[in-house]
């Protein structure tokens, strides 16, 4: 392959072709940088300019993050009932009025208010904009319009973050204000954009719908999900386990740090795509999600001998775990996208792709501390059995998988239909 084909190539795998799939990219872009932004600037937006102490911020984010749990399902289940567009554009208007609102908190009991609403609205429209995907497109374009959406994420993150850097530059009451509306009004437009998509036809669903929570009955597809739930906190080990390692036990700058966040974005934006391809299928996804599990447990006996080495070595044993992770964070984000592309059934989708959901957010709750823990409070011979659990969860994801295929589905009467756009 020539030069000018390996250009042609790359360029392939980052700009989606034109469509769908390309205005479903767009999308993401653009809600990524309003979500970059306040992810980058929220901690101090909170204590600078709404007066809040660190705990009190923390203890307001913990009880929205278990709303959230709660919510996955339930939530998921008003996709089913009145479309994933619908509930995708009147929850961007929500969260669009709910930013605009920040200004305005006045203590805890308002902060408090505002971060429970956005949570139960993430919960509600995270599902839907999957859903939407699914039923849009093709099963053969599914998760390769999913990994282009991924791609352009980490553009829109990295963006927010650039803007985020100015506001805190800054650093004034008007600033941070500023930056509560502009990201409302990226909701705003992110809600235009999610209306001005083709719509879906209603997908048939059962004369007696499933109960909202009727879908944790379903026991294989609850394995799957915690296990696939698990294999995700290769997240927690990449921008919290690790840098708190590097800072505790090696000699590396601290700017190795984020070079190394820069790293992963830079990786994920150019190889998504193509190591997402072979992915959507249930088999083909299952043994994804195997392969990065068993990538994140050797990154996890890589990553502790930084600490018993010096200077430039330290730097590259740290790279070379860190490409691990990511690698593994490519393949098991394909692996997610597969099954939650398959294995769901059409009339169902919003309530079983919030189940699935329920296993990250288990992770979530379990792995900052529980991993923290292991990997650097033991001072690393804790990496070993952390390890060990990566591997029996990589192993027992495929046989997991194989079970919840051979059990019908809760709601799978309903047909799956060609879900192709109305014009």
């Amino acid at each position: 392959m020539g030069t000018r084909d390996t250009i042609r190539t790359a360029v392939r795998d980052v700009v989606p072709p034109a469509g769908l799939t390309r205005a479903l990219a767009v999308q993401a872009m653009v809600y990524a940088v309003g979500s970059g932004l306040f992810h980058a600037g929220s901690a101090v937006f909170f204590t600078r300019a709404l007066g809040l102490s660190a705990a009190q911020v923390g203890l307001g984010l913990s009880i929205a993050a278990g709303v959230s749990l709660l919510g996955t399902v339930p939530l998921g289940g008003l996709t089913d009932r009145y479309g994933p567009q619908r509930v995708w554009v009147v929850g961007s208007v929500l969260n669009a009025a709910l930013f605009a609102t920040y200004p305005f908190v006045g203590g805890f009991a308002g902060f408090l208010a505002v971060v429970v609403a956005l949570a139960g609205v993430d919960a509600a429209v995270g599902v839907a904009r999957q859903v939407y995907s699914i039923n849009a497109l093709p099963p053969a374009e599914r998760v390769t319009a999913m990994a282009y959406q991924r791609s352009s994420l980490n553009v829109g993150f990295g963006l927010g973050a650039v803007i985020s850097g100015l506001v805190l530059a800054v650093d004034t009451i008007t600033a941070y204000r500023g930056m509560v509306w502009f990201i409302a009004t990226v909701f705003l437009v992110t809600a235009l954009f999610v209306w001005r998509l083709p719509r879906l036809p209603q997908v048939a669903r059962r004369a007696e719908p499933m109960g909202r929570l009727a879908v944790l009955r379903d026991r294989p597809f609850m394995a799957v999900s915690l296990l696939s739930g698990l294999l995700t906190a290769h997240q927690v080990l990449y921008l919290t386990v690790m840098p708190l390692w590097i800072l505790t036990h090696t000699d590396a700058p601290k700017t190795v740090i984020a070079g190394l966040v820069l790293l992963n974005t830079i990786l994920i934006v150019l190889l998504q795509v193509r190591v997402s391809r072979g992915t959507d299928t249930a088999a083909g996804a299952a043994r994804a999600s195997r392969r990065g599990g068993l990538l994140v447990a050797l990154a996890c006996l890589v990553l502790p001998i930084s600490g018993m080495t010096r200077g430039l070595l330290t730097v590259v044993v740290l790279v070379a775990a860190a490409l691990l992770l990511i690698l593994a964070e490519l393949i098991e984000s394909a692996g997610t996208w597969g099954l939650t592309a398959t294995l769901p059934p059409a009339g169902e989708r919003g309530a079983y792709v919030g189940a699935l959901g329920l296993g990250v957010q288990l992770q979530y709750l379990i792995a900052p501390a529980g991993l923290t823990a292991l990997g650097v409070s033991t001072g690393g011979w804790g990496w070993l059995p952390t390890a060990a659990i990566f591997v029996l969860v990589a192993a027992a994801i495929v046989p997991a998988v194989a079970w919840a295929q051979r059990t019908p589905r809760l709601g799978a009467e309903a047909p799956d239909p060609d879900m192709t756009p109305v014009p």
